[in-house]
């Protein structure tokens, strides 16, 4: 499964879980923000903070601007910067700066910044940004988390359902390192946990399966099917059916997507055809063909 998609399902489960992500790493989120008001996700302002990015080909999908409210009443808006691809870049601190410096300059609110790593146990995670010259200094420190920061048995016993996010992405590490079915135990896991807290309804059940079929990736579909399986035993086959069948449908709907960005990518590569008439060919949009283009340049 290629990497992006990964990126994307990973920060779209961080949006879903928004207010848990808030208690999870802090101790008086509920305290602080008011979780009664909803949380506003600011993509299009931060991309336009840093438009060279777009330009160079890079991408800003990973990193997550928030507006919330406390509980006084005020804004507060909170950067979480995920870093996905579990590089250990020596300008990360520096880009982390510069998103704070950048935000703060247009907007005057305060932040709190977090960066969420997600690689493996030798992945560096820094969280302090220092400059000094001829009697100049700055610090800026900002708040760190990886996901090994906890054992397995220590997200089990937090009472918080963002700590199963964070354990489907430390089981999406093992991805190619050990056997599908031996995987497959590790996502079941996951899975009995959701179940078992007795915290989701049917809808969330089911967007938590799919992301963690997605994330905790098996090709195998002996395997997957076993999985479906032992999910109809775990929630009732009355309810799981719904369950079930709504993934599949995600899964078919997901495929023609896939079917039709394979169509829009082939036609695009040709160079002989308007934007106009790939989206008449394909029967898609011509905003999707515009971001398949985009794609397709980085």
């Amino acid at each position: 499964m290629p990497r992006r998609k990964d990126d994307i399902l990973l920060k779209s489960a961080f949006e879903e879980a928004f207010p848990d992500l808030l208690r999870f790493y802090f101790d008086e989120a509920d305290a602080i923000f008011d979780m009664d008001r909803s949380f506003e996700f600011l993509d299009k302002e931060l991309s336009e903070l840093f438009p060279e990015l777009e330009k160079k080909g890079g991408n800003r999908f990973v990193d997550m601007l928030v507006k919330a409210f406390l509980k006084d009443g005020t804004e507060e808006w909170i950067l979480v910067h995920l870093e996905i691809e579990g590089g250990n870049s020596a300008k990360f601190p520096a880009r982390m700066f510069q998103y704070f410096i950048r935000i703060y300059d247009r907007y005057g609110v305060d932040i709190a910044a977090l960066a969420v790593f997600t690689g493996n146990e030798k992945q560096k995670r820094p969280n302090v940004f220092q400059k000094s010259f001829l009697g100049t200094e700055i610090c800026y420190r900002y708040n760190a988390y990886h996901i090994l920061d906890h054992s397995e048995a220590e997200l089990l016993a937090r009472d918080n359902p963002f700590s199963l996010i964070v354990l489907a992405a430390q089981k999406a590490l093992l991805m190619g390192k050990i056997p599908e079915q031996e995987l497959a135990e590790h996502r079941l896991t996951v899975a009995k946990a959701l179940i078992y807290s007795k915290k989701y309804d049917h809808e969330r059940i089911v967007r938590f399966l799919y992301f963690l079929k997605r994330f905790v990736y098996i090709e195998n579909p002996e395997i997957n099917r076993n999985f479906d399986n032992q999910i109809n035993k775990l929630t009732g086959k009355e309810d799981t059916m719904g369950i079930m069948e709504t993934i599949k449908k995600l899964d078919f709907e997901e495929g023609i997507e896939k079917g039709k960005t394979e169509v829009v990518s082939n036609l695009l590569d040709t160079g002989k055809f308007t934007v106009s008439e790939i989206a008449n060919f394909a029967n898609v949009s011509e905003a999707f063909v515009r971001t398949i283009k985009k794609e397709l340049k980085k």
